[in-house]
């Protein structure tokens, strides 16, 4: 078994058509969690709050600069994510086709490292 994150992208507009349906969509995502729970593969699952009450640590300089949000340029947005234990890719992939998502939002699949897969020792950047 392997995890795999279903990260929830969306856009302004993705999420503007989600929040004018949100009982429905809400309803919709229950339901579909609890699938995942019957089928013993959710470990997680949570959403994010609105963008524009992060901040962002840019680590482009020689010290560490923090903004407040939202993320200026961007034009997709990491909106929550399901992370799933399950046999294969294949199996993470099926997942995500299933999520409650609005047309024009996407599913990223990836797959979690394990441990002894994340470098270790004086090689490895000190970064995460």
């Amino acid at each position: 078994m392997s995890k795999y994150l279903l990260i929830m992208r969306g856009t302004d507009e993705t999420n503007a058509a989600m929040m004018a349906d949100l009982d429905e969509m809400m309803d919709t995502t229950r339901r579909f969690i609890e699938d995942m729970v019957k089928a013993e593969v959710l470990v997680a699952a949570e959403g994010l709050d609105d963008p524009g009450q992060g901040v962002v640590v840019d680590f482009s300089g020689e010290a560490p600069v923090v903004t407040d949000g939202p993320y200026g340029e961007t034009r997709e947005l990491f909106g929550g994510y399901f992370l799933l234990n399950v046999a294969t890719k294949q199996e993470a992939v099926e997942w995500a086709k299933r999520v409650p998502a609005v047309r024009g939002s996407k599913i990223e699949v990836r797959r979690v490292a394990e441990a002894d897969e994340v470098p270790q020792g004086s090689e490895s950047s000190g970064r995460i």
